[in-house]
């Protein structure tokens, strides 16, 4: 098993003229630090507009400036919108970063989650897949020497050679954002890594995992003509601390992450209150003296507590054959000294006893993909809701107030 750490640059109000500032080149001094720790990727997400949520709509910039600070940790957009970026433009970003940082890139593609960050680019939610797909057949050839021309539904684009080409060849590793069953199955049917943006249990883990490699080995069907990635990934909330009361008194931006996941998610067909209306850290102050119990609880999942209580959850998650776990501390008001102190512990009490089976573990990959082990298909029901959403979303639970 493999760990990564996870960015979403959450910065709740009240702001302050450096409050982004410290933000970001705190992160970096994360970042930095998870290199010299030994964790194997470092994940930047894209977002648009989603104000004190995320404030990383440009994740190529700070992924290159990590670049610069580390030698050993994979740089991995996580994702890059593809509905609201240029698949030229891109390719141009994915290339560039690839060569400055010596062929350490992921390459993560995504369709964006809200009206919010889509109208502004003229983008609707009805048919974001099929844009997405329409840039995944677009892009790929742009990796390749020579000119390319291209004449989809969405996009359109004459001869000419995207300039430069990415150090690894054929291109980066590929992955796809997946919150659902559904997506998932794809991200396998497609041959790409899937990186599970979904709050698991064990059990809907070990499911999910069984979904993605049938579909990978059984049902494979590319968009285009590209390198498969085979892994998946799974994000899970993080504070390790000596006690689990003091991992969770850490943690406490785990249930901001949550409620203001809910305030937009539950607005993805509409728009959200005007800019500057609604400060989400005061709403999220309100349910959270509303709801001690609910806020008390939602820290009691993910992999947070000592290192003996992560080790034990994280045993679990290892039997479902999960690739990499990436670690989302960065949330709230977490702070810098936490995060730093958190990364170390984990990573001196707990990682190593999981990075020493990744041999293993590969194996038993090679003997799946060449089917000397088949996989049984697991029946999916119970981890679906209605609508065809997993269940495992711990913000499920979280009422959010505000707009």
């Amino acid at each position: 098993m493999k760990f990564g750490i996870f960015y979403e640059l959450q910065c709740p109000r009240p702001w302050q003229a450096d409050t982004e500032h410290a933000l970001y080149q705190n992160a970096l001094a994360q970042v930095e630090l998870a290199d010299r720790l030994g964790y194997h990727y470092a994940w930047e997400v894209e977002h648009h507009f989603l104000e004190e949520y995320s404030h990383s709509p440009q994740p190529e910039v700070f992924l290159a400036a990590a670049s610069q600070r580390t030698k050993q940790i994979r740089l991995g957009h996580g994702i890059i919108q593809l509905t609201t970026n240029h698949p030229a433009r891109v390719a141009e970003k994915v290339a560039c970063l690839d060569l400055v940082s010596n062929g350490r890139v992921e390459f993560g593609m995504g369709e964006g989650a809200s009206i919010t960050e889509l109208a502004p680019f003229d983008r609707g939610m009805e048919d974001k897949q099929a844009v997405w797909e329409d840039a995944v057949r677009c892009i790929m050839p742009m990796f390749r020497d020579g000119g390319w021309e291209y004449d989809g539904p969405y996009f359109k684009f004459p001869l000419r050679n995207v300039l430069p080409k990415p150090l690894q060849k054929p291109h980066p590793p590929l992955w796809v954002a997946c919150s659902q069953l559904e997506t998932i199955e794809l991200a396998g049917r497609c041959g790409i890594g899937a990186l599970g943006f979904q709050f698991l249990s064990a059990e809907m883990a070990h499911a999910w995992v069984h979904a993605y490699y049938n579909a990978f080995v059984r049902r494979q069907q590319r968009l285009a003509d590209y390198q498969p990635n085979c892994n998946i990934a799974m994000v899970s909330y993080f504070m390790c601390a000596e006690t689990d009361e003091e991992a969770r008194r850490r943690a406490d931006g785990v249930t901001f992450f949550q409620f203001s996941l809910a305030y937009y998610s539950s607005a993805r067909n509409r728009e959200r209150a005007a800019p500057g209306t609604v400060s989400l850290w005061d709403e999220y102050r309100k349910w959270k003296a509303a709801n001690p119990e609910l806020a008390q609880r939602a820290l009691t999942g993910g992999l947070i507590g000592s290192p003996e209580t992560i080790r034990r959850k994280l045993r679990r998650f290892q039997e479902s054959r999960v690739d990499q776990i990436i670690l989302l501390n960065q949330a709230g008001r977490n702070t810098h000294t936490h995060i730093c102190e958190s990364l170390e512990l984990f990573a001196r009490e707990v990682m190593p006893e999981f990075v020493a089976t990744e041999t293993e573990h590969q194996e038993w990959k090679r003997k799946v993909l060449t089917r000397e082990i088949e996989l049984e298909d697991i029946d999916t029901t119970p981890f679906k809701s209605r609508d065809g959403v997993g269940k495992g979303v711990a913000i499920g639970n979280l009422a959010p107030t505000a707009g």
